[in-house]
């Protein structure tokens, strides 16, 4: 296995990480930001749930539509070029008097051109990397999301209340941009990995295939469904405690990382088959405190212990790769970065309609139990080693 500082000599990964990292912090900073002001406007933790995590909603568009493109971009281009869109958007989000119904429209082109950009973005690890180093890799870009979102949320949640909203929304933006520009600089223009031009029908074949193979059902359903319902829980943060969200959130963003980094650097291989389902099984039973109503100290170990569990999507995303030939990996890991942030915005949009009903302590109960229920019934097709095999390229 390679070390930390064996990746970062790799070519072209530093600047790599940094592109992820800084769009990642411009995410995280926007995301409380967008949330809080249209909890402010609306009064509706639904709404609010959706404005934080509801354009992941839209990734299923994408990649039912634009998700062929992931392999058929250049790389280069695909990730500036969304940093650049996604950074535009964000600064119309922070327009004054600008209509809720017009914020969502704009989340709504972020999910669309997300799904073939964060495709070509993975694909793109896996040019840089070696097969073996991917798991490495992988968790670094992970751990990295941990480190940004403690700090991102913290300072986030210190901007909407020191500056604005809005003005923590034209923050977010001036990161993006930085982010494009890492890309369009620091990395090398690539040819795309696959020929042909994308298209619907294809985006189309290549899901039917990637879809058809029982190991990769179960592979896709554990990394999105387990996942998905705990962010609903993340989502009611504001709801829940809007004085303590942006601790609350640090907090999972500090379990993501001790996990990340356990899983990634220091898991030994004939463990990572056996854990799967005891760390998707964390990431949910911490959850269901919560229907104690637990005071603060509590619900913040809770939170910490339970995004531990968030490092199963390593071990599940290395046992996609041995199951998927390298002309579809951008595709492969495309489609599951659509899936499992469809998910997210599925979630976010149950919590916070369980949430309305109840109350959002109450719904995080509910959302934890149920994806414990999901990962035992998932734990049976994920058990026995599959041997990889590839897929024809269609």
């Amino acid at each position: 296995m390679r070390t930390y500082q064996e990746l970062f000599r790799a070519p072209e990964f530093a600047p790599f990480f940094l592109t992820w990292s800084v769009q990642t912090a411009a995410q995280t900073v926007a995301g409380p930001a967008l949330a809080a002001l249209v909890y402010s406007a609306t009064g509706s933790p639904l709404l609010s749930s959706l404005a934080m995590f509801g354009p992941a909603l839209a990734q299923v568009v994408g990649a039912a539509t634009l998700l062929s493109a992931a392999d058929r971009l250049p790389p280069r281009a695909a990730m500036s070029g969304l940093a650049l869109v996604l950074g535009a958007g964000t600064a119309v989000q922070a327009v004054p008097g600008l209509p809720v119904w017009a914020v969502f429209a704009v989340l709504l082109c972020f999910g669309l051109v997300t799904a073939a950009g964060r495709g070509t973005t993975f694909g793109l690890l896996t040019d840089i990397l070696a097969r073996q180093d991917f798991l490495l890799g992988r968790s670094v870009l992970s751990m990295s999301v941990g480190v940004v979102q403690i700090c991102g949320f913290a300072i986030g949640g210190v901007l909407v209340q020191q500056v604005s909203a809005r003005g923590t929304l034209l923050v977010a933006a001036g990161l993006y941009v930085a982010a494009a520009g890492i890309a369009r600089f620091g990395l090398r223009p690539r040819a795309p990995r696959a020929v042909g031009r994308p298209s619907v029908a294809r985006t189309w074949r290549n899901n039917a295939a990637l879809w058809s193979a029982r190991p990769r059902r179960y592979v896709y359903l554990a990394l999105w469904v387990p996942n998905g319902l705990i962010v609903g829980c993340e989502s009611l943060f504001v709801p829940y405690a809007p004085a303590h969200s942006g601790l609350l959130l640090a907090c999972a963003a500090f379990g993501m990382l001790v996990g990340d980094t356990l899983t990634g650097r220091f898991l030994p291989g004939h463990w990572r088959a056996r854990l799967g389902s005891p760390l998707r099984l964390l990431l949910a039973v911490p959850y269901l405190v919560f229907a104690l109503r637990p005071t603060l100290w509590l619900a913040l170990a809770a939170v910490t212990l339970a995004s531990v569990g968030y490092s199963a999507s390593l071990l599940l995303q290395d046992r996609l790769m041995a199951l998927t030939p390298d002309d579809m990996s951008g595709h492969a890991l495309g489609l599951h970065s659509s899936g499992l942030l469809t998910l997210q915005g599925v979630g976010a949009g149950l919590a916070g309609a369980v949430a309305g009903w109840t109350s959002p302590a109450t719904a995080m109960a509910v959302l934890a139990a149920g994806s414990i229920a999901v990962t035992l019934a998932l734990a049976p097709g994920l058990r026995t080693p599959v041997p990889a095999r590839e897929l024809a390229t269609v």
